[in-house]
């Protein structure tokens, strides 16, 4: 296998023997002078073949320890759930992490409730989001609410094969760009839907939208800092709200007030990198 790219230390764009382009995991197979033969392969951990150009962007702007970090809990959910795992979940779940640290520092008000409801349905994904959560303390030093347990085990969750996704993947597109057509209209902006904070606004849009089909939204008690922001970011409440009503009249369950402030703080991340 040929190292052709650096994109840190431990990961790397490689060509196989057939040359196809990949993205290998493993450590230190960055850091030898490029391009060389990576004779070795017991190195690498884990490779992805055919990533959206997003995924390349997200390996640049996360930081290098966290990309690891959310290797390691990948390949230990990989071994203790039996359903295969969206290859994507790497990325996705590194994307989290980071946002939630930055969350943490920025939105220090922000409450977030552990769900006994995720822990009794499901038990084998929360003991896994669990040990993310110590690993990430422990490597990082940083002190996680324990509600990310929830998040992360949300992740394991929907980062399982499903049929049922797949069926309703058309209806939830549809829905998607309606949204992007309601936030550029709300702001007069054009989104580019080739960007990678499109496409990250995306993946957050798709929990946000499977939270509300499975009845499992945000309800954490944070109405002070909601109302804060409502005033401060009015004409982002404005969009969320007319997104939260989009949403209702297509599935029939109204947003809370935590998952509009979420979606508050998605909408304000993608306007600042769009304009």
């Amino acid at each position: 296998m040929d190292v052709i790219k650096k994109i840190n230390n431990n990961v790397a764009v490689c060509r196989d023997a057939n040359g196809k382009e990949l993205v290998a995991f493993g450590k230190g197979i960055g850091f030898p002078k490029l391009p060389y033969e990576l004779t070795d392969l017991s190195q690498i951990t884990m490779t992805f073949y055919q990533l959206n150009n997003h995924y390349y962007q997200l390996l640049a702007e996360i930081p290098q320890h966290i990309l690891d970090i959310s290797a390691e809990i990948v390949k230990t959910a990989q071994i203790q759930l039996n359903n295969n795992l969206n290859p994507n979940m790497v990325f996705n779940l590194a994307d989290h992490i980071h946002f939630a640290i930055t969350r943490m520092q920025k939105y220090k008000d922000m409450k977030l409730v552990f769900s006994y409801d995720i822990e009794q349905l499901y038990p084998k994904e929360t003991e896994l989001a669990k040990y993310a959560v110590k690993l990430i303390q422990k490597t990082m030093h940083v002190t996680l609410p324990e509600a990310e347990i929830t998040n992360i085990a949300m992740h394991f969750v929907n980062g399982q094969a499903e049929i049922e996704q797949a069926e309703n993947a058309p209806n939830i597109d549809r829905l998607i760009d309606s949204v992007a057509n309601l936030i550029e209209d709300a702001f007069a902006v054009k989104l580019d839907k080739t960007e990678f904070s499109y496409n990250r606004f995306v993946m957050h849009l798709r929990y946000y939208i499977k939270r509300i089909q499975d009845e499992e939204q945000f309800m954490d008690s944070n109405e002070n800092l909601f109302h804060t922001m409502k005033e401060s970011m009015s004409k982002v409440y404005e969009c969320a709200a007319t997104i939260a009503k989009l949403i209702y009249r297509e599935l029939g369950i109204e947003s809370t007030d935590d998952e509009l402030m979420y979606l508050m703080i998605h909408i304000n991340r993608i306007i600042k990198n769009t304009q």
